[in-house]
């Protein structure tokens, strides 16, 4: 895709940092939670920087939406990750940012592209996070690229809206099972959960938690789920697009659940939620904040793809999830030929 030229000064950023063992698992490959908080950290600061290009109200860009990300190459500790951000759309209220990370070998001077992803993002008041403000506009090389991204917002909406009203506002727990009593390879052995107090690290300015903070606690859920189900080295292999319905403010907490859904013959589908109980406002209640879909893959000490153990459905539910899954997979596998025909 062709850049697009802002009246912003700065249209593009880049951000650059060496990988370090905190980062990554512990055969050395870096987490997929790691690379999409880089990811949304350019984004933020990109669509913060343009909103603010224009008179009025201060502001700081929320994350409302990633769309499906590939982990094209796995990455490893001591190489150089570098993120590049653009601004490649913008609509009255919202800013798409395309994201590449580029994974460098700084020993042999390797590079490969490791991801690709399109975040949108959404602008609210310094002085009242409750009110979204004004987006400045972009100039497009071309009358085509935006259309293409018109194109691509109205589709990101729709979804966005069809999502939000899947989930509702009703709370479904998965509770974490006692695993002595459960046989392995089935969705209550694997499903696990995490609770995270929000503390004022995890926030922006307005008090509300940086998306790149949820994502990173949601890989790291939905890869407990797949290391109990495989009991091998596994990494992200995409993410399916990640809906932030609510904001989560500061002094929350959350609880991050994941389950397996669906498993192929070399990956796996966990389902992920971000479910946030306000302290201080408890009148508000429990919301659902987040949902997502996780795959990964299994790998061997060489990280070559191993076959993941079949999973075992022990109710309906289960069955529906699956199927809902096996075709969420297909879906995928065709966009993926599909792509590499076009190139």
């Amino acid at each position: 895709m062709s850049a697009a030229k802002s009246t912003s000064t700065s249209p593009s950023i880049q951000i650059c940092r060496i990988m370090r063992p905190d980062d990554a698992n512990i055969v050395g490959n870096v987490h997929g939670g790691t690379i999409l908080k880089m990811i949304e950290e350019a984004g933020c600061i990109i669509g913060t920087r343009h909103c603010n290009t224009q008179s009025g109200d201060r502001c700081v860009a929320a994350l409302a939406r990633v769309e499906r990300t590939d982990f094209l190459h796995p990455m490893f500790i001591g190489e150089v990750a570098h993120v590049s951000a653009e601004i490649t759309y913008t609509s009255k209220h919202s800013v798409e940012v395309q994201v590449n990370v580029l994974s460098e070998n700084i020993l042999t001077g390797a590079k490969k592209v490791t991801n690709k992803a399109a975040l949108w993002y959404v602008p609210f008041s310094l002085k009242n996070v409750d009110k979204i403000v004004d987006v400045p506009p972009i100039e497009y090389s071309s009358p085509e690229l935006e259309e293409e991204g018109k194109k691509r917002y109205e589709a990101q909406k729709m979804e966005r809206l069809e999502t939000k009203e899947r989930n509702g506002e009703i709370i479904n727990p998965v509770s974490v099972p006692d695993r002595h009593m459960k046989e392995p390879y089935t969705v209550g052995f694997s499903q696990s959960s995490l609770i995270h107090l929000v503390g004022p690290s995890d926030c922006t300015l307005l008090g509300f938690v940086h998306g790149g903070v949820t994502m990173k606690l949601m890989d790291e859920v939905a890869g407990i789920v797949a290391a109990r189900h495989c009991k091998t080295n596994i990494v992200t292999a995409s993410v399916d697009a990640i809906n932030f319905h609510r904001k989560i403010m500061k002094g929350c907490v959350i609880t991050v659940s994941g389950r397996m859904t669906f498993t192929s013959n070399k990956s796996m589908e966990i389902e992920v939620f971000v479910d946030a109980d306000p302290l201080v406002e408890a009148e508000q209640g429990k919301f659902r904040a987040v949902t997502a879909f996780f795959t990964y893959i299994s790998l061997d000490k060489e990280n070559r793809p191993l076959p993941v153990p079949p999973l075992k459905l022990e109710e309906d539910e289960e069955q529906k999830r699956f199927e809902e899954g096996k075709v969420r997979y297909l879906q995928n596998k065709a966009k993926r030929l599909a792509d590499k025909e076009r190139q």
